[in-house]
C-alpha cells in the first residue's frame, strides 16, 4: 500500500508536464495525430518527396516506427517469430532481436508501435506479451504475459495495442473479467494496480491519457464500450455503449476542450463518431452528439480548429464534421479512404490504395495538393505515417521508407 501511495504521489507531480524522456509515441506526442513540425514543404514533386533511405526485409507487420533519442525502432515478423529492429537516423541497422512468437494466424505480424522512454523501448506482441528492451544494447530487461497474469483471453485478430506510458506507469488493457485494465511499473514490469473496468474483452484500441481539470483519466475502448478510469488508482468511472460487430474499435480516442471523440465503423445506432462531454471532475460523461454516417474503423481522426477530419471506411470518402453539433459539412472522393495525420497546417493521408497524399482541408473543401504511389513493401497499406524532424517515416509491410519533407 505504501508503495502504491508513493507511485500515486509521483504521478500526480509529473502528469501535468510532458512524459519523462519521451520524444514520440503512437500517433504523435499527444496521440491525436498532430505533429508539431514546421518548415515542411507545401507541395511535393510529381514523384513525391526525396527518399532519404529505405529498408526492405522487416517481414510482416503493421505498426509504425517508434522514435528514440538517437535511434528508431520498428517491429516485424519472419516465419512466426517477432523481431525488434533498431536503426540509426541515417538508416544503418544497428541491431535486431528475436523477441518470441508473434501473431501469424490472420492479418499476420505485429501491430504495436514501440514507445521509447530514455534508454528503454516498450511494445506489445500480438499474443499479449509486453516487452521492455534496452534501446542501446538490445538486451531484454523484462517481459510480462498479460493474458496469463491477468486471466484474459486473446482476441480474434491478436492484440494490437500501442502501449501508453506516463512517468513510471505503463497502461494496458488485457481485457480480463476481473483485471480488465492494468498499470505496470515500467521499470520492473510489476503490477501497480488492476481495475475490473467493465469486464468486457479488449478491443484493438490504444488508450489515451486525458488531463481534464484536476482529473487524470485513462480512456479506451473495450469490445462494446468507451470507458473512463482514474489513471492514478484504477477506479472505474464510466462507460458508454459503442458498437462494432467485429469488436474492433481500433481508433485511439481524441480529447479536446472537455470533449472525448471516439470513432468506430458500423451501421448500429451506437456506432459511428461520438462526442462525450466530461463532467468537471471527469467521473461521468454525457453523449453530446453522435454522427452515425462517419464510420472510421482504424484510420484515425484529426480534431482541429473546430472541425473533425477523417475517412469513411471502405466508402472512398473523406469527411469534415462540425465539432460542436456533429453535422457532416461535406464528403469528398478525392482520395481512397485510409489514415490521417497532420503537421504544419496540412494533412498527410495514406490511403488503402497505397496513395500518399498532401492535403489542404477546410470546413468547405478537401483539396489534394500532391500525391504519389507507394510501390515498395507488401500486404495492406495500414501503417500510420510518422513525422519527426522534417522526415516522414512510412511503413508498408516489410518495407520502411524515410522521406525528406523539409522545405527547400
Amino acid at each position: 500500500m505504501v508503495r502504491q501511495q508513493l507511485f500515486i504521489f509521483l504521478l500526480a507531480v509529473v502528469l501535468p508536464g510532458e512524459m519523462s524522456g519521451q520524444l514520440q509515441q503512437w500517433r504523435g506526442p499527444n496521440r491525436d495525430g498532430i505533429y508539431s513540425e514546421t518548415g515542411l514543404m507545401k507541395k511535393w514533386p510529381a514523384d513525391g518527396p526525396d527518399l532519404i533511405w529505405s529498408f526492405e526485409g522487416l517481414g510482416s507487420g503493421h505498426g509504425s516506427v517508434g522514435i528514440g533519442r538517437d535511434k528508431i525502432f520498428i517491429l516485424g515478423m519472419t516465419g512466426t517469430e517477432g523481431i525488434l529492429y533498431a536503426f540509426d537516423f541515417s538508416g544503418k541497422l544497428l541491431w535486431k532481436r528475436n523477441y518470441g512468437p508473434e501473431w501469424h494466424v490472420n492479418y499476420i505480424g505485429p501491430r504495436s508501435t514501440p514507445v521509447v522512454i530514455e534508454n528503454r523501448v516498450y511494445f506489445e506482441s500480438g499474443h499479449g506479451t509486453v516487452y521492455c528492451y534496452d534501446s542501446d544494447t538490445g538486451g531484454k530487461i523484462w517481459s510480462v504475459d498479460l493474458l496469463n497474469r491477468f486471466g484474459a483471453t486473446n482476441i480474434e485478430w491478436g492484440m494490437a495495442e500501442s502501449l501508453l506510458i506516463s512517468d513510471d506507469f505503463l497502461y494496458s488493457t488485457p481485457g480480463g473479467k476481473e483485471h480488465n485494465v492494468v498499470a505496470l511499473d515500467r521499470l520492473t514490469g510489476e503490477t501497480i494496480w488492476t481495475s475490473p473496468g467493465n469486464g468486457q474483452p479488449a478491443a484493438y484500441c490504444s488508450p489515451l491519457l486525458v488531463r481534464h481539470n484536476k482529473a487524470n483519466l485513462l480512456v479506451t475502448m473495450t469490445s462494446h464500450s468507451v470507458i473512463g478510469i482514474d489513471a492514478l488508482t484504477g477506479e472505474f468511472y464510466w462507460q458508454v455503449p459503442q458498437f462494432q460487430r467485429n469488436k474492433i474499435h481500433a481508433n485511439t480516442p481524441v480529447y479536446s476542450d472537455g470533449i472525448i471523440y471516439c470513432s468506430s465503423e458500423d451501421d448500429n445506432s451506437n456506432s459511428g463518431l461520438v462526442a462525450l462531454k466530461l463532467s468537471d471532475d471527469g467521473k461521468s460523461v454525457a453523449v453530446k452528439w453522435r454522427n452515425q454516417d462517419f464510420r472510421n474503423l482504424m484510420g484515425g481522426i484529426i480534431v482541429t480548429a473546430g472541425h473533425i477530419y477523417g475517412s469513411v471506411y471502405r466508402r472512398g470518402l473523406w469527411s469534415c464534421v462540425n465539432k460542436e453539433d456533429g453535422a457532416t459539412l461535406y464528403s469528398s472522393r478525392a482520395l481512397g479512404d485510409g489514415n490521417i495525420i497532420m503537421a504544419d497546417g496540412l494533412f498527410y493521408c495514406y490511403s488503402e490504395k497505397g496513395e500518399m497524399a498532401l492535403v489542404s482541408g477546410s470546413p468547405s473543401s478537401f483539396d489534394v495538393i500532391s500525391k504519389f504511389q507507394i510501390t515498395m513493401g507488401t500486404d495492406p497499406h495500414w501503417s500510420h505515417p510518422v513525422i519527426y524532424q522534417g522526415r516522414m517515416y512510412l511503413r508498408h509491410g516489410d518495407a520502411l521508407m524515410v522521406y525528406n519533407l523539409k522545405a527547400r
